[in-house]
Order: structure tokens, then C-alpha cells, then sequence
């Protein structure tokens, strides 16, 4: 349902070749020319790096080396966003250290997103994960080694409660997913500068009760909070009150809200099945920052990079990949 390590083949970065690039220095010039894409300073309403060498930041340049302005400067308001990276299952240590070592040296916070669940997304678009336990635990211990005391931020496991919930997940492997979820939790958490957020659906799922037992057992007592609306297009208005009802029955724990794409809300026509796989007429949602509507809140955070496509639906590629035609139609809420 939402990454395609396949089609990113190493985009963005690898360690020292981000930080060789001057992503400390506030911004990106390419090759290709035109403005590069600035990093602002850092602030307590947004302390999150921005990759300046992103999907949307190389659209940027290519935009405007073909003179296309208008579209250049759409495509900027997602480039000079932070937005989460994904950690890709091969080099997690290397990665980790990457960005975070990037961030750091900006005064920033990385945002990471963990998806490497062993039978991830019930064999759909993001199909795989891990191979068994083990490789999972090394995964995740790799993460770790390369998150270090640096500042980090991870939303842990998009849909892995979830599936356990609907019926996706097989039972049979239910024991083991809460074991190696509260133990990814347990690693992460041990980190000096780390916080972590375990995913917990979204407002359109269904009600809290579903999932708050769930939560528990895969160790939300010891994250920092929970996050929702990963990946989906449910209002922040609507985000906060499903939120709070299911911080009320997990002991009051904070979380975070995925407003990346929810500027329109949910699309409500086609399949329901389908309908959160590149729905049209979506929009840009609030900007990532701390400063939220409500204390429980700890962030607004652009988890699903905008302008990724959610899988081969609705004329997408594979899901993952960066889809330049979806992107300019989310700046414009088309």
C-alpha cells in the first residue's frame, strides 16, 4: 500500500554522498540550473530537515531547466517541505546514518518511516518486508546503529496493526508481528534523541476500539505516541477527534497526523476498495509543524511524500514512484 523499494533504487541518498553535497548549507543547485530548493531554519514549529536532493527537488530543477516556471514553482511548495524517508531494506544502517547525520548537521530532526514488517501489505502494491523475524530484528538493530544519539523521529510500521485487525494478516502470524513490533519499539526507544510513534489507521478505518488493544500489544505504553492517517487523505479536523478517542483508551498518549495529502479529504467516489490508491482531486495538506490545534498533537507531519504514487491504480506506476502529473494536481487541488 505504500512503498516500492524496486522503483526508488537508492533516489535520494547514501550517507556521505548527501553530506560531500553541501545539504547542510540551506539549499540544492543542480546541475540543471534554476534556484535551488532553500532550507529554512530550523524553529520549535518545524524542526524538520528537508532533503534537498528529493524527488520533487530534482523535479524543480528539471522544470525549470526546461523553462517551465509555473510548474517549477508548484512543484517547490512540496521540495522545500520535510517529508518522511523511507528506510530501504537493504543498507538500513547506512541509510539511517545518512540522513540523520544530514540533519543533524542543518540542526534538524530526520523524519523516518519504518516499513519492513515481515508479510507486509498482505501481498497488494507494497507487498514484501522482511523475510522472516530475524531479518527483521537485524533490520531494525541496523536502524538503530545508524540513528545513533542524532535527533530522529520514526513512524513505525504504516498498516501493520491494521491488517492484524481486518483480516488481512493471517493469524498465524499475529504473536510474532506484536513480538517484533514491541521490540522495535524497545530498540528505537532506547535511543537518546529518538521518538517513536507506532501507526494506528486512520479516521475512515473504523472506530478506536477496533485498535486500542492492538496498540497495547505491540508496546505503545513505551512509544512516544501513535501516529494516523498514514498514507490517507482523512481531514486533520477528522485525524484529531479519531486520535483523541483512542489516546483516551491507551492512556493518554500523544500522536502525530499525516496531512501530507489532505487538503480536500477523502475521495468518495470509485471503488471503495480503492479509493485511497491516487484518488484525484486531492490537495495539499498543512504544512509540517509542532504547533498543532490540540496539546495531544505533537505534529503535523508530511509522513507519504506527495507526489509518490500509491500503487499501479488510476493510471499510476508502481507505488513508490515518483508520478511528476500527480504532483502538480495535488499543489493545485485538481
Amino acid at each position: 500500500m505504500f512503498e516500492n523499494w524496486g522503483t526508488r533504487a537508492s533516489v535520494v541518498l547514501l550517507g556521505a554522498a548527501l553530506l560531500t553535497a553541501g545539504c547542510s548549507s540551506g539549499g540544492r543547485q543542480d546541475d540543471a540550473g534554476g534556484a535551488p530548493v532553500t532550507q529554512r531554519p530550523a524553529s520549535a514549529a518545524n524542526p524538520y530537515w528537508v532533503n534537498p536532493d528529493g524527488n520533487a527537488a530534482r523535479q524543480v530543477a528539471a522544470y525549470e531547466k526546461a523553462g517551465k516556471k509555473t510548474e517549477a514553482a508548484r512543484i517547490r511548495r512540496i521540495a522545500e517541505q520535510p517529508v518522511g524517508e523511507w528506510i530501504g531494506p537493504e543498507n538500513p544502517e547506512r541509510e539511517a546514518r545518512g540522513y540523520t547525520e544530514a540533519a543533524a548537521r542543518s540542526g534538524r530532526t530526520a523524519l523516518l518511516v519504518l516499513y519492513d514488517i515481515p508479510h507486509r501489505d498482505c501481498g497488494q502494491y507494497s507487498r514484501g518486508g522482511a523475510a522472516d523475524g530475524a531479518a527483521y530484528r537485524a533490520w531494525i538493530g541496523g536502524v538503530a546503529r545508524g540513528i545513533g544519539d542524532r535527533p530522529a523521529t520514526v513512524v513505525l510500521e504504516p498498516d501493520a496493526l491494521l491488517h492484524l485487525v481486518d483480516g488481512c494478516t493471517p493469524e498465524e502470524f499475529h504473536e510474532e508481528r506484536y513480538d517484533l513490533l514491541r521490540g522495535a519499539v524497545t530498540t528505537l526507544t532506547s535511543l537518546k534523541n529518538t521518538k517513536v510513534y507506532l501507526d494506528a489507521g486512520n479516521a475512515g478505518w473504523g472506530h478506536p476500539d477496533q485498535i486500542f488493544q492492538p496498540l497495547i500489544s505491540a508496546g505503545v505504553a513505551d512509544a512516544d505516541g501513535f501516529a494516523v492517517n498514514v498514507s490517507n487523505f482523512y481531514s486533520t479536523q477528522d485525524s484529531l477527534a479519531y486520535g483523541k478517542r483512542l489516546a483516551a483508551k491507551v492512556g493518554g498518549k500523544h500522536f502525530v497526523i499525516d496531512t501530507s495529502r489532505n487538503g480536500n479529504g477523502p475521495y468518495t467516489g470509485g471503488a471503495p476498495e480503492e479509493r485511497w490508491c491516487n484518488p484525484p482531486g486531492r490537495a495539499l495538506g498543512e504544512p509540517p509543524t509542532t504547533r498543532t490545534a490540540d496539546p495531544l498533537v505533537d505534529a503535523y507531519l508530511w509522513v507519504k511524500r506527495p507526489g509518490e504514487s500509491d500503487g499501479e491504480c488510476k493510471g499510476g506506476p508502481k507505488a513508490g514512484a515518483w508520478w511528476p502529473e500527480y504532483a502538480l494536481k495535488l499543489t493545485s487541488g485538481s
